[in-house]
C-alpha cells in the first residue's frame, strides 16, 4: 500500500481546522505582525550605534530606550496571542479527530476486531492522537512563526546589503537536504515506534486482564520477560527518533556557522566604508545572528512533526478502514418475530472449511429453538450471523420474511436482545448499565420493574447506594450470578421479540442457575427465543431442539423425541446425566 505523501495528510489534517478558522486566521496574523517585528531589532541597531554613539544625537539618545522596550512589550503581546490561539485550535483540532476516530471504531465489522490488537486499537486513540497534539500545536506555531521572521529577517539582510546576503542562499540547500533526509529517516522510525508503543499496550492489558491466570500458573516470568522485550522496543526506536534528530541540528548549525564566518570576513572589509556603515555592519550581522535561532527551531520542528505525520498516517489508517457494511433500506418497526435460515453457508476470513453447510429452520414467532452439539459444531456461528456480525456465505436469513440483509443495521438490532455467558457490564451504576442504550432513559419504576423479574432485585435492594452502586470495570464488583441477573434486566427493559440466550447458565453453580432460570423463563415469555445450550437441562421445554455436527444439523425434535431416537442427542443427554464429569462442552 502506498504511503501518503506529508502534504496530503497535512491537508487532511487542516480539514479539523476548518470549524475554526477565524482563532487559527487569528493567530497567523498575529505570528505575521510578531515576525514583522523581528527585524525591528536589527533595524533599531543602526540608528542606536550611527545616532548615539558615533554622531551622539540627544534625540536618539531618548528615544532609543523607550523604542526598544515598546518593541518588546508589543512582541511579548503577539507572542502570547499567537501561541494561545494555536494551542486553542490545536485542542480542538485533536479533539474532534480523537471523536471520529473513537466513532470510527464504534462502527467497524466484527471481523476487523478479529484479527486486531486491542491494545494498538487503544494506542491509536490515546498515544497517537497525542503526538499528533504536539504536530498540531507547538510544531505548527514554530513552523509557521519562526518561516515568517527567517522571511523578515533575510529581508531586512537584502535590504542592507544584497550582496552579503546573496551569500546565505549558497548554504540553503544542503540545509534543506540535510533537513528532508533527517525527516524521512524520523518519520519511518516514528511510525515503527508508534506501532511499538501500540504492541506494549496490548501486553499490559493482557497481563492486567488475565491477573488471575497469571498467578495461579506463575506466569510472572513469562509477562515480564514479554513486557521487556515490548519496552525495550519502544525505547530502541524511540533513541532511533531522537537520535536522528539530535544530529540533524549540529549538522545545520555548523553550515549556519561556516556562512556567518564567511560573512564577518567579508563585511569586516566593507565596514566603516561607504558601502557599509559601521552602525549598517552591526545591524546586518545582528540580523543574521538572530537567523540562527528561528533556523535552529525550524531544525529541532522536524522531530514532533513526523512523529505528528507517522501518527496521523496511523489514525487516518485506522478510520479508513471500511464500516461494517449496512446496504439494507428497510425499517421493519417492532417485528413479530419469526426467524428462518434458509440453506445458510458460511465460512469464516481466516477458516480453511465451511463452519455452517446448508443450514435451514425455522422458529415461529413466540417459539424457542435450542442449539446443542460440540464445540465448533457451529452453534455460536448461528448466533453471530442473526445479528449481521457476519454476512452469510450463501443463503438467507429472513425476519418476518424479509432478508435481513434488506434491513437497516439500526432496525435489525432493535429487534434483538442477547444474554451470553460472558456478561459485558460497563465501570458504571447498576441502573446504568440496566438502562444501557435505551432511549429515551428509563423511569427509576421501569428499571426496578425489569430487575425484579430478572431475581436482581433482592441482591440490588442489599447494596449500600441500590441502583447507583457502582459494578467496577466489568463487573467486578459482582458475583457470577448478580452479573447475570443485571444482563437478564437489561434484556427485559430493552424489550425486544427476538432473544438470543449464548449459554446463559452454563457458568454458574446449582443455586445462581436456579435463579437465572427463574429470571429466563420471565424473559423467554412471549417472545421468539434462540438457545445456545451446554446444560441440557436447561432446553427440555425447548419447541425445537437442532443437534449441530461440523456445521450441519444431523438431528431435530422436541427433548423426548430426540431421546426416544436413541441418536447424537440421547448421547449427549447420557453423558451428562449418566456420567457426571464427561459432559462434553457446547
Amino acid at each position: 500500500m502506498r504511503k501518503p505523501k506529508s502534504s496530503d495528510l497535512y491537508l487532511r489534517l487542516l480539514r479539523y481546522v476548518r470549524p475554526y478558522r477565524r482563532q487559527f486566521a487569528g493567530g497567523i496574523v498575529a505570528m505575521i505582525l510578531l515576525a514583522a517585528t523581528e527585524p525591528g531589532i536589527p533595524a533599531l541597531m543602526k540608528p542606536l550605534l550611527d545616532g548615539t554613539f558615533v554622531q551622539k544625537d540627544p534625540v536618539f539618545v531618548f528615544w532609543m530606550p523607550v523604542l526598544l522596550v515598546a518593541l518588546f512589550t508589543v512582541r511579548g503581546l503577539l507572542a502570547f496571542a499567537s501561541t494561545m490561539a494555536v494551542v486553542w485550535v490545536g485542542g480542538k483540532l485533536v479533539q474532534d479527530l480523537r471523536q471520529d476516530l473513537f466513532g470510527r471504531l464504534l462502527v467497524l465489522p466484527t471481523a476487523f476486531y478479529d484479527t486486531s490488537l486491542t491494545g494498538v486499537l487503544i494506542a491509536r486513540v490515546t498515544h497517537n492522537t497525542a503526538e499528533v497534539t504536539n504536530a498540531a500545536t507547538t510544531a505548527l506555531t514554530v513552523l509557521v512563526r519562526d518561516s515568517l521572521k527567517v522571511v523578515g529577517l533575510l529581508a531586512f539582510a537584502l535590504y542592507l546589503n544584497w550582496q552579503l546576503s546573496l551569500a546565505i542562499f549558497l548554504i540553503a540547500p544542503p540545509i534543506v537536504i540535510a533537513v528532508r533526509l533527517f525527516a524521512k529517516r524520523m518519520r519511518r522510525f516514528s511510525r515503527a515506534a508508534q506501532d511499538s508503543v501500540g504492541h506494549l499496550t496490548h501486553v499490559v492489558e493482557e497481563a492486567v486482564q488475565g491477573h488471575k491466570v497469571v498467578k495461579v500458573f506463575g506466569g510472572g516470568t513469562y509477562e515480564r520477560h514479554r513486557f521487556e522485550e515490548a519496552s525495550n522496543r519502544v525505547r530502541r526506536f524511540q533513541y532511533k527518533v531522537r537520535a536522528a534528530g539530535a544530529a540533524n541540528v549540529p549538522i545545520v548549525e555548523l553550515m549556519a556557522a561556516m556562512l556567518i564566518a564567511g560573512l564577518i570576513y567579508a563585511g569586516t572589509a566593507l565596514a566603516g566604508s561607504a558601502s557599509l556603515t559601521v552602525g549598517e555592519f552591526v545591524a546586518f550581522f545582528t540580523a543574521i545572528g538572530l537567523l540562527m535561532a528561528p533556523v535552529k527551531s525550524l531544525t529541532n520542528v522536524s522531530q514532533p512533526i513526523q512523529k505528528g505525520l507517522a501518527a496521523a498516517e496511523n489514525i487516518f489508517a485506522l478510520m479508513d478502514q471500511p464500516p461494517e457494511l449496512d446496504a439494507g433500506t428497510r425499517d421493519l418497526g417492532r417485528c413479530e418475530g419469526h426467524l428462518a435460515f434458509d440453506g445458510v453457508r458460511f465460512r469464516y476470513p481466516s477458516g480453511g472449511t465451511d463452519a455452517l453447510q446448508d443450514v435451514s429452520f425455522a422458529v415461529p414467532a413466540g417459539h424457542t429453538v435450542a442449539l446443542v452439539g460440540p464445540s465448533g459444531s457451529g452453534k455460536t456461528t448461528i448466533a453471530n450471523l442473526v445479528p449481521r456480525f457476519y454476512a452469510p456465505s450463501a443463503g438467507r436469513i429472513l425476519l418476518d420474511g424479509v432478508d435481513i440483509r434488506d434491513l437497516t443495521l439500526r432496525s435489525l438490532r432493535a429487534n434483538l436482545a442477547v444474554v451470553s455467558q460472558d456478561v459485558v457490564l460497563f465501570n458504571d451504576t447498576v441502573r446504568a448499565n440496566i438502562a444501557y442504550g435505551v432511549v429515551p432513559p428509563p423511569s427509576d419504576a421501569a428499571i426496578l420493574e425489569a430487575a425484579r423479574s430478572a431475581h436482581a432485585l433482592e441482591f440490588i435492594e442489599r447494596m449500600p447506594a441500590g441502583l447507583d452502586t457502582p459494578v467496577g470495570e466489568d463487573g467486578v464488583l459482582l458475583s457470577g450470578g448478580q452479573r447475570q441477573r443485571i444482563a437478564i434486566a437489561r434484556a427485559l427493559l430493552r424489550d425486544a421479540p427476538l432473544l438470543i440466550l449464548d449459554e446463559a447458565t452454563s457458568a454458574l453453580d446449582t443455586e445462581s442457575e436456579r435463579q437465572i432460570q427463574a429470571g429466563l423463563q420471565n424473559l423467554q415469555r412471549n417472545r421468539t427465543t434462540l438457545v445456545i445450550a451446554h446444560r441440557l437441562s436447561t432446553i427440555e421445554h425447548a419447541d425445537e431442539i437442532l443437534v449441530m455436527q461440523e456445521g450441519r444439523i444431523v438431528e431435530r425434535g422436541t427433548h423426548a423425541e430426540l431421546l426416544d431416537r436413541g441418536g447424537v442427542y440421547a448421547e449427549l443427554h447420557r453423558k451428562q446425566f449418566g456420567e457426571p464429569g464427561a459432559a462434553t462442552d457446547g
